[in-house]
């Protein structure tokens, strides 16, 4: 008999695990000590390396405060494209801690000027990937 392999949807529910980790702000030896494994063992399910079992992933589901659903990509609807779309700016360096900074922002008129910045630098970062002569 062949030893299981991992998949593409472990690799999916690992990144989807980390993810929502780090929006917790909790760190791996943290989410490992909450369920029982060691912060190595989470390390592995987050690479896609190991599997997650059903009863494990339930308890990271509820430590997470999300359905489990969560963690699988199986809605092909908008609101499901939308929710993977949210799940790959999650992973970009410190993209959680932009939002949790941003999310902090009690000034509504601020924090619209704040997203104004931001847009107006991920303007400026395209341009200069652009050649002059375009």
């Amino acid at each position: 008999m062949m030893p299981k392999q991992t998949t593409d949807v472990d690799r999916l529910v690992g990144l989807r695990i980390t993810a929502l980790r780090k929006a917790r702000g909790l760190s791996q030896t943290a989410l490992g000590t909450a369920v029982g494994v060691t912060f190595q063992q989470v390390q592995k399910y987050e690479k896609g390396q190991n599997r997650v079992g059903a009863g494990r992933l339930r308890e990271i589901a509820r430590l997470l405060e999300v359905p489990v659903s969560a963690f699988f990509d199986e809605d092909n609807t908008a609101g499901g494209q939308e929710q993977a779309e949210v799940f790959g700016f999650l992973r970009a360096h410190g993209a959680v801690d932009l939002l949790r900074a941003f999310a902090s922002i009690e000034d509504d008129q601020l924090r619209r000027e704040v997203l104004a910045i931001v847009r107006s630098a991920a303007r400026l970062d395209r341009k200069k990937d652009v050649p002059l002569d375009a």
